[in-house]
């Protein structure tokens, strides 16, 4: 039978008036549930009921099943159900006319959820600041070679394909290569300062030159296309204006870059020119080349675009020239393309881009939760089952199954506990667990992730990916799917399900 727990609101009319919600749980997290949810009707005042139905581990429920035994109250405004109960919400959905919508796959999150701190703000995502990523020494490759590269910082969101020539000769196959690379509906710049080299790529359809100064203005009117001015002394910006007036003159478009130094070699003067030349040209575009700092600095690129893109947002300057060449440096296209919606976001709100869009957070997560040590021997006194549930807390990996309770910061030395209880003389009078090898590998998959997550300061969530942003790749538990699988032939309202199904989310809805 599901059992049915109504929270107490102070007043009579007062709980008429506020929204009820009806949470669906099993036994094992009732008592995370029950606690989670009162905190959150302290914070965002709600009725509340819970229905722990017959089943040991939520995440091991199905819609269907669910709707056998659910018991919604008529009071309910809203069901919420275990994050982890997967499939068509139809079956609950018929039985009520209030919503039904699955809570966060994690417990701890649920006063988060329930406030509407997770969401995403329907108008975030916009972005002014173009993309402009270079091929590096295009002449060396062949044409698929370009075409292919072009294609990928497309799909990474690359706004113009600059192709990067190499100084010398001209390379006689760049009309060639743009002319293929427009067939492919994409825009094209040439990074060159030879006019032999640059007139034919203009001429295959490139609309954009980087870059002009004294030795190459007096062609850039024959081009036709828009281009990139750059300063023929560097530090002091000497020929910037005669460039740009030259150019004004003859009626071309063009964009300004002071040219931003390396690190050691002039950045902060570098940043200072960019100041300058937006105040002396109030209205003209600008780019910045984001690659000097990027590929010349031990360091990941994704914290250093973000900082340069806020200077490029908060000055105007509306494009960047990037590349990824170096290992480090090599989802940058990706990296920019969330950078510019994120400082966008941060200089329209006038506030600091925390708590926007996590993305960018890769090494380490944007927080931590803990169930703590108290909760943990609580969980392990309620399990009954020979699944094994793997926790990373207070850098220890934890390892808590029916009469057992591991933890060590060595895995090894936790694994070999396991198959022997008495190993270095621990006082551990249980018998040893028969560990079949699938098993053995599932469990060394998950502490070595739990190592990890340890070492790097990151979440551990059992039959989950670690959280790398925006370069997590999804990861699917065959364990748990193997599970809901043979879950129909294994439970009935009265029997919990059998103790071959693997590990199991303990603590989650």
């Amino acid at each position: 039978m599901a059992v049915s727990v109504t929270a107490e609101a102070p007043g009579n009319r007062l709980a008429m008036s506020l929204p009820h919600l009806h949470f669906v749980t099993g036994r094992l997290a009732e008592h995370a549930l029950r606690s989670e949810a009162a905190r959150a009707a302290e914070q965002e005042p709600f009725t509340y009921s819970i229905d722990v139905l017959p089943i040991t581990v939520a995440a091991l429920m199905t819609p269907a099943w669910v709707a056998k035994h659910i018991r919604i109250p008529r009071e309910a405004t809203r069901v919420v159900l275990p994050g982890y109960c997967e499939g068509d919400l139809a079956p609950v959905v018929d039985l009520t006319a209030v919503p039904v919508e699955r809570g966060p796959r994690d417990l701890r999150l649920l006063v988060e959820y329930l406030s509407g701190k997770q969401r995403v703000r329907e108008d975030y995502g916009a972005y002014d600041i173009e993309i402009v990523a270079e091929i590096n020494h295009a002449p060396r490759l062949s044409l698929p070679d370009i075409l292919r590269q072009a294609e990928d910082l497309r799909a990474d969101g690359a706004d113009v394909i600059d192709v990067g020539c190499d100084p010398g000769e001209p390379w006689t196959g760049v009309a060639e290569s743009v002319r293929a690379l427009k067939d492919l509906g994409l825009r094209v710049s040439i990074d060159s300062l030879n006019p032999r080299e640059i007139q034919p790529a203009v001429a295959a359809g490139a609309e954009l030159v980087l870059s002009v100064n004294g030795s190459n203005r007096h062609a850039a009117a024959d081009w036709g296309c828009e281009v990139v001015v750059i300063p023929d002394d560097i530090p002091t910006l000497g020929g910037l204006d005669e460039t740009i007036e030259h150019l004004a003159r003859a009626g071309v478009r063009m964009r300004i870059d002071p040219i931003l130094e390396p690190i050691g070699c002039g950045f902060a003067a570098s940043l200072n020119r960019y100041y300058e030349v937006r105040k002396r040209y109030s209205d003209a575009e600008m780019l910045m080349g984001i690659g000097n700092l990027t590929e010349l600095t031990d360091v990941d690129s994704a914290g250093i675009n973000v900082l340069l893109l806020g200077i490029c947002q908060e000055l105007g300057i509306r494009s960047v020239l990037t590349t990824q060449v170096i290992n480090w440096a090599q989802t940058c296209v990706r990296e920019c393309d969330v950078a510019r919606r994120l400082v966008r976001e941060a200089v329209r709100s006038k506030s600091p881009p925390k708590n926007i869009d996590p993305r960018l957070v890769m090494l380490r997560d944007p927080k931590l939760l803990r169930y703590g040590n108290s909760a943990l021997a609580q969980l392990a006194s309620q399990i009954k089952d020979s699944n094994y549930r793997v926790f990373a807390e207070e850098g220890e990996i934890h390892l808590i199954g029916g009469g057992i309770q591991l933890h060590s910061v060595d895995p090894f030395l936790i694994f070999e506990r396991l198959i022997n209880p008495g190993f270095g003389g621990a006082d551990d009078q249980r018998q040893a667990a028969k560990i079949d090898p699938a098993h053995a590998f599932y469990l060394g998959y998950e502490m070595a992730k739990a190592v990890t997550a340890l070492t790097l300061g990151k979440q551990y969530q059992q039959d989950e990916a670690l959280n790398w942003g925006m370069l997590t790749r999804t990861e699917s538990s065959h364990r748990l799917r193997k599970s809901k699988s043979n879950a129909a032939a294994k439970v009935t309202e009265r029997q919990e399900f059998g103790t071959d199904l693997g590990p199991s989310e303990a603590e989650r809805t």
